[in-house]
């Protein structure tokens, strides 16, 4: 099992990610929380203790992995404690693309696209 943790749906990954993510086994989407930018680092810790908790029971006794990408504070302490339970958790790799251009009323416009390379572990 894969758990993609991140506000990332995997119906919008190129086929390449999909693949990548897909060696680990099937590709179960889990919402990233909205964490307060107002919350105390307890409160933080304790979002992210709840959603962890949640994932490993997800997981059970699965060898799969779990991608992380969120807000870094909740991330970090979900990362730490999937870590702790001796979960592979992982984080997607990119190229980013960038083209800056003008346009015809003289502004200045970019286009980002990022290129998925890797799962990299934690």
């Amino acid at each position: 099992m894969f758990i993609n943790f991140s506000n990332h749906p995997s119906k919008n990954w190129t086929k390449e990610q999909l693949d990548a993510a897909a060696k680990y086994g099937e590709v179960i989407d889990v919402a990233f929380p909205t964490v307060d930018p107002k919350a105390s680092g307890a409160e933080v810790e304790s979002t992210a203790r709840e959603w962890a908790e949640k994932i490993a029971e997800m997981l059970g006794k699965n060898t799969g992995a779990v991608m992380v990408q969120g807000e870094f504070t909740c991330a970090y302490h979900v990362i730490m404690y999937l870590k702790s339970l001796g979960i592979r958790v992982v984080a997607a790799t990119s190229c980013r693309i960038a083209e800056e251009r003008v346009d015809s009323k003289g502004n200045s416009v970019k286009n980002v696209v990022f290129k998925f390379e890797q799962f990299r572990e934690y």
